[in-house]
Order: C-alpha cells, then sequence, then structure tokens
C-alpha cells in the first residue's frame, strides 16, 4: 500500500472524487451515526436544476423502451409459435407454488402470510440477468439499494440505509451473515451461485419476534435448492465492459437411492468503477467460490442437510486518512484480502402430522485485512425449534438457541482503534409464536415473544401480534404491532477512530469514541396490509407502517482535552456516541404481476418513505440526523417470449433523490436478450444502466473509504446444462 501527500488540501481543495474531511468544516453532519459510527465529513452535492430537467424526459424514454417492443411483438405473431418454455410455469401460478417460511419460521401459502412480504424466485433472477444478490434485490418494493461501486452497496428496508446497515437481518439458508463488528453486512462476500437460488424470501418490517435483535426493519432470506433439485452438469460464464470475466461450473449427482449431492466452483473479475469526473475509483475485485450441499432423505419423516462454502479474492479501495502535520489528510491505496468459509448442518423430522422438530448448527469463519484494520472472526450458532398442532386452533412454533462469536482484531492505522483487540460475545435466546384460529378459514391472531440475553445490554424483550382475516380464498387483510431491537455493535462500545483534524498550532483531531453506555435502539411499529391473487392474470400486495423509535444513534460533543505527549502536540475533540435520537417513519409500499397474455407478463412495485427524527434536549449533537433515503421509488419489469426462441426483459426504474441532498436522483433502464436454441442451452446480452454513463447512487458514510458510480454496462453469458 502507498500514500499520497495532496497539497491541494494545504489549499482546502478535495482530492476529485474524495471526500472532504480535511481543515474545511470538521464537525460537518457530525450527527448522522445512526447506521455506522461514518457519517463525519461527509461532502453533499445538491440535486441541480439540471439534473432535474434531464430527468423529465429519461422517465418517459425508459418506460418506453420498456413497453414498444413487447406491445410490437404482441401484434407481430400468433400464440404458440415458439418453442420457449410454458409461461405458465413463469407466471402468477409460480408465486402460489412456493412455500414461504420467513413471517412463521414454516412453510406457508404466501397470500395467507399476514405480514408485508416479498419473494424473488429463480424465475424472476434469471429473467432479470443479475449477477449478484444484492442487484436483484433492487426489485422488491419497500427495500432501499444503492451501489458505491463495483464491489460496495448499501442496502435496508424501510430507511437508515448505510454502507453498514445496522436494521436489517440477512440469512442465507438459516446462517446469520450480520456482523458483530459494525452491525450490518459485508455485501461484497455475500454470494453464490445464482442459478441454485430457489428464492429470495423478504420480510419488511420487523421480524425479531422470530428471528432476533437487528431485525428492526426487515429480514432477506436467501434459500438454496435441494441437491436433489440441482442433478446433472452446469456451466455458465461470460464477460462484459464492468464485469470483466466470470464463470462457475456445478455437478450434482446421487448416492444410493436416498442422497444427493452437488459441488460447485465459481470466478469473478470486477473492473473499478468510475469517479465523479471519470478516473477510475480504484475499487476492482476479484473473488473465488465453492462449495457443496448434501440432502439425505432415508424417509419420509426426516431430512437431512450438510452444506459449506469456502471464499477468497482481493478488493482493492482508496481511503482518505486524517493525519497530525499538513496537509492534514493522506490519500492511501489499499488492497483488503478477504476470505472465509463456512458450514451447515441442518435436521428436520417429522413426527406427526402438524408436529415437527428441527435443530440446525452452522460455524463460520471469516477474515478482512486492509491497510487499517484486520479481522478475524469465528461464530459457532446453534438453534432449535418444535412446531406443534395443539387442538383445531392452536399451532404454535417454539425454540432455542446459542451462539458465541470471537473476534480478534489489529489496528494498522493510528487513526483507527478498537479496545480490546480480542472479545467474545455469548447469546442466548428462546422464542415462542402461537398461531390461534378464531373463525375457521377466516380470522387468525399470530402473537409471541423473542427472548434474548446479550453481553451487551442484558435481556431483550421483542413481542409481536398480528391479526389476519381471510374474506375469501389468497385474499388476506393482516394488521400488526411489534416491538424491536437493535443491540450495539462491537464498534460502538469499543471503538477510537479519528474522522479530521483542524489545523492550529496545536492541531485537533476530531475523534469518535464508543461508550459503555451506548444501549439498544428500540422500535414500535404498526402496519396494516392487503395481499391477493385476484384472479388467474393478477396478483397484488400493499403495506402501510408507521414505525416510531426510540434511543436512536447520537453523536454528542465533549469537551476537548490534550493529546499523549509522545510524537506531534496535538488537542482531542471527542464526538462520543450516544442513544439521544429519537424519531418517526412511515410510508407504503405496492407491487403486483400482470400476466397480459400467454408471453408477456409485467411486474411493477412502487415505495413512499417519510421520516421525521429529532434529538432530546440534552443532546450537544451538531444538527439534526438525516437519513440517505429516498422519498420515491419505482419499478417495472416487462417480461416477453418472442419467435425464434427468444425472451426480452426490459426493466426500469426511478429512485428519488436522497432526503439529504447528498445524490439527485435517477431514472436505470436495464435490458436482457436471451436466445434459448435448445432446452439446456442459452445465451444472453444483458444492458445495464443504460441511460447515463455513469451516475452516483450513494455518498458513502464510511469515513475513510471514497464511493464510485454506477457505469453503462453491458454483459454477455451462457449457459450450459447436460
Amino acid at each position: 500500500m502507498k500514500r499520497r501527500h495532496t497539497a491541494d488540501f494545504a489549499a482546502g481543495k478535495p482530492l476529485k472524487g474524495h471526500v472532504m474531511v480535511g481543515p474545511t468544516h470538521p464537525l460537518r453532519g457530525s450527527g448522522r451515526t445512526a447506521d455506522s459510527l461514518a457519517r463525519l465529513g461527509r461532502g453533499v452535492t445538491p440535486a441541480s436544476g439540471s439534473v432535474r430537467r434531464r430527468m423529465s424526459w429519461r422517465v418517459p424514454l425508459a418506460l418506453a423502451m420498456t413497453l414498444a417492443w413487447p406491445v410490437a411483438g404482441a401484434e407481430s405473431f400468433p400464440p404458440g409459435e415458439t418453442t420457449a418454455p410454458d409461461p405458465d410455469d413463469l407466471a402468477i401460478e409460480d408465486l402460489v407454488r412456493i412455500r414461504v417460511s420467513s413471517i412463521a419460521r414454516r412453510e406457508q401459502d404466501p397470500y395467507a402470510a399476514p405480514g408485508a412480504f416479498h419473494v424473488l424466485s429463480q424465475e424472476e433472477l434469471h429473467r432479470t440477468g443479475v449477477n449478484s444478490i444484492p442487484d436483484a434485490l433492487r426489485f422488491v418494493p419497500g427495500l432501499q439499494v444503492a451501489r458505491l461501486g463495483a464491489h460496495d452497496w448499501a442496502i435496508t428496508s424501510r430507511g437508515f440505509n448505510g454502507l453498514y446497515a445496522n436494521k436489517l437481518l440477512v440469512l442465507m439458508d438459516g446462517r446469520s451473515v450480520y456482523t458483530p463488528l459494525f452491525s450490518g453486512v459485508f455485501w461484497d462476500v455475500q454470494d453464490t451461485l445464482m442459478e441454485d437460488i430457489d428464492r429470495i424470501e423478504v420480510v419488511r418490517g420487523p421480524g425479531g419476534t422470530l428471528w432476533g435483535a437487528n431485525a428492526l426493519n426487515g429480514v432477506i432470506s436467501v434459500v438454496t435448492k435441494s441437491a436433489r433439485h440441482t442433478q446433472g452438469g452446469l456451466v455458465t460464464g461470460g464477460g462484459g465492459t464492468e464485469d470483466r470475466a466470470s464463470g462457475a461450473a456445478r455437478y450434482g449427482g446421487q448416492i444410493g437411492e436416498d442422497s444427493w449431492y452437488r459441488v460447485y466452483g465459481g470466478y469473478l473479475n470486477r473492473d473499478d468503477s468510475a469517479l465523479a469526473y471519470g478516473e477510475p475509483a480504484n475499487d476492482s475485485a476479484q473473488m473465488l467460490r465453492g462449495g457443496f450441499r448434501m440432502d439425505w432423505e432415508p424417509a419420509d419423516v426426516s431430512r437431512f442437510t450438510l452444506q459449506g462454502d469456502v471464499y477468497a479474492g482481493w478488493l482493492d479501495q482508496t481511503a482518505t486518512l486524517p493525519i497530525l502535520t499538513p496537509p492534514y489528510v493522506s490519500s492511501m491505496d489499499t488492497r483488503m484480502n478477504l476470505s472465509g468459509g463456512n458450514v451447515l448442518g441442518r435436521w428436520v423430522r417429522t413426527i406427526a402430522d402438524g408436529n415437527e422438530v428441527q435443530v440446525q448448527t452452522y460455524f463460520d469463519h471469516t477474515s478482512r485485512e486492509s491497510g487499517f484494520l484486520a479481522e478475524d472472526r469465528n461464530t459457532l450458532d446453534i438453534d432449535s425449534q418444535h412446531h406443534v398442532e395443539i387442538g383445531d386452533r392452536n399451532d404454535l412454533i417454539w425454540g432455542l438457541g446459542f451462539r458465541v462469536t470471537g473476534d480478534q482484531l489489529e489496528n494498522r492505522d493510528a487513526s483507527i482503534r478498537m479496545d480490546p483487540d480480542a472479545q467474545t460475545d455469548l447469546l442466548f435466546s428462546a422464542f415462542a409464536q402461537d398461531e390461534l384460529t378464531l373463525v375457521e378459514d377466516r380470522l387468525k391472531l399470530l402473537f409471541g415473544s423473542k427472548f434474548e440475553h446479550n453481553d451487551y445490554t442484558g435481556f431483550e424483550i421483542q413481542p409481536s401480534a398480528r391479526l389476519a382475516w381471510t374474506p375469501w380464498e389468497r385474499h388476506t387483510l393482516w394488521t400488526s404491532v411489534t416491538r424491536a431491537v437493535r443491540t450495539p455493535s462491537r464498534a460502538e462500545r469499543g471503538i477510537s477512530l479519528q474522522t479530521s483534524v483542524v489545523p492550529g498550532d496545536p492541531p485537533t483531531a476530531v475523534t469518535l469514541f464508543g461508550s459503555d453506555r451506548f444501549r439498544s435502539e428500540a422500535l414500535r411499529a404498526f402496519e396494516l396490509g392487503y395481499g391477493a391473487k385476484l384472479n388467474d392474470r393478477i396478483s397484488l400486495d400493499v403495506a402501510t407502517f408507521y414505525n416510531d423509535y426510540d434511543h436512536l444513534s447520537s453523536t454528542e460533543v465533549g469537551m476537548p482535552f490534550q493529546g499523549p505527549s509522545t510524537g506531534t502536540p496535538y488537542f482531542v475533540q471527542p464526538l462520543v456516541l450516544d442513544n439521544l435520537g429519537t424519531g418517526h417513519t412511515y410510508g407504503a409500499e405496492a407491487s403486483g404481476t400482470v400476466k397480459l397474455t400467454p408471453r408477456w407478463r409485467m411486474r411493477a412495485g412502487y415505495t413512499f418513505l417519510e421520516s421525521h427524527l429529532e434529538l432530546e434536549p440534552e443532546s450537544t449533537q451538531l444538527g439534526p440526523t438525516i437519513l440517505s433515503d429516498p422519498r420515491h421509488q419505482f419499478y417495472l419489469h416487462s417480461s416477453f417470449d418472442l419467435p425464434a426462441d427468444l425472451h426480452f426483459d426490459a426493466m426500469v426504474r426511478y429512485v428519488d433523490e436522497l432526503k439529504d441532498g447528498s445524490i439527485p436522483g435517477y431514472v436505470g433502464l436495464d435490458l436482457r436478450l436471451a436466445w434459448q436454441p435448445r432446452p439446456n442451452l442459452e445465451f444472453s446480452v444483458i444492458g445495464k444502466d443504460l441511460l447515463d454513463n455513469q451516475h452516483p447512487e450513494f455518498n458513502s458514510n464510511s469515513y475513510f473509504v471514497q464511493p464510485g458510480e454506477v457505469e453503462r454496462s453491458v454483459y454477455a453469458k451462457f449457459t450450459l446444462r447436460f
């Protein structure tokens, strides 16, 4: 790694594409710490009038391109002149057949789920042409998804977005990937073979009653296919302007009469994104990944699963770090080395109808090494649950859990320190939820709670109650009241982070400190929604919510003091993390699917989000907290099957400007054209973000790492099954 001292900073000028954290505004935005400890000192660029004028023609152009080809094609040939897969397998009926489990921790019809719920099926993942899980989440109403460059993402549900958005729980086949270091998800390593994903279940709204702390605003659960359903071979590969090269291979076979397996391996090489002025952002990435899964079903009453993954790779990044000598900031090119692996086992046994026991355990190891901090973490988790029907009216599920996670940290730069440098945390949990039938096939009440004990705040209780009314089959009107919490992260208790240096004699280092008094953020959520399959061609889902937050993260200004006497003398201006923020958010989410013809399907979604955050009177935070979330979002996905084994998909999305004014709104257009000459062979070309050479989607709330902008890209891919 190397440092570059830039004379422009002495004159108060930022490096191109870098966040200004030098002498100009050392405390700007110091209240923005709700999600990642990292909202100090970031520059803000308000949406300009010229951007708004450009938007005025991009929206109708994108919609026209999305609709024009299917409409023309629909009139050019009669139904039945293609050997494409049966469109019935790609439409609303798929969702009816899917059994989901994230709302009640047991399989159920999604139309009967009493919550804001969305499912991305394998067919939707395939037709959108996405190459990563984060990219697929753009097509889920209620989620805020923004790309910060080649490998970084900001993803959340119902607000409070950030690089490490801390109010969203993410599960991979039941394995939590929520990091206790900063609270959030390292999306750069959350991946698998896209063709092996069965579905992605998204719960918008609190899920703490069943899934525990940190599922404050939502749960994302990625569910992969059983090895039984991935038999034979698969080879896929491609390349393009941004995803320069990628490839994967998978093979599945059978052992005896009741056991199946698969193994896979993959490679990804991603190019740099662009800075605002067009230069490369130095954030290219390469990753190798492999894994296996075995499923054993010795009898109708038992199922065993054993699976695991390993990965290794690197990510480039450029960081701007404060220093105590002129020009008071330096730029450092560094490479982050990533590696890890996990193994998970699950046993499910059906004792009798409506009586089932499940035990799951996993071990996870992660290693992240950058130029300023290195982390090695091991996690062991054991979870059990029992589902039992009591009489004709009570459907009870309860369970116990234990997790131990230990880390070893290495502080590699004076600007950031974690204390202590090694720590082990324990988590004990229990939950119970009963589904009480009040009126058979018409009215149900779900109520329960999660009980947890953690090493930071002790006992936490997260109750909920949900009422579901089904006036007709596959029509559900539901409402809920829930309490959920987000527990403190390792950093919020023990970090020391220099965010900027104010010139002077001596200079002043503005430093963020964690605090032992930092406690859990709390939420009281009220929801009302309606989901239905209106007929064989139309499905609809609408959800509204009001969220009331207490004890939100705040950054309190402390009294300055003199720094250590060794080296350059300086003063320290402390900023101490506390919980003096409150506020509320409210909004609405709507989505629907329409099967216009046997060959043409359309999916659409809309999200509205409003937020009002405040500080307690005793707070010394400089300025109110402003969320980095859009007020309006919209997407439209058109899927059309053409003659000659061709398939055309067009996706348009609109994202409003961020409420903090840092990023203007934008319209994105993605197109996919695929040719399937044989049932087991497909070639496709995907164009993404076609309306702009490049555009920003988020202003990184990391103190150090500069964000890149999303560039227009084209990608070609083939998939062969045998």
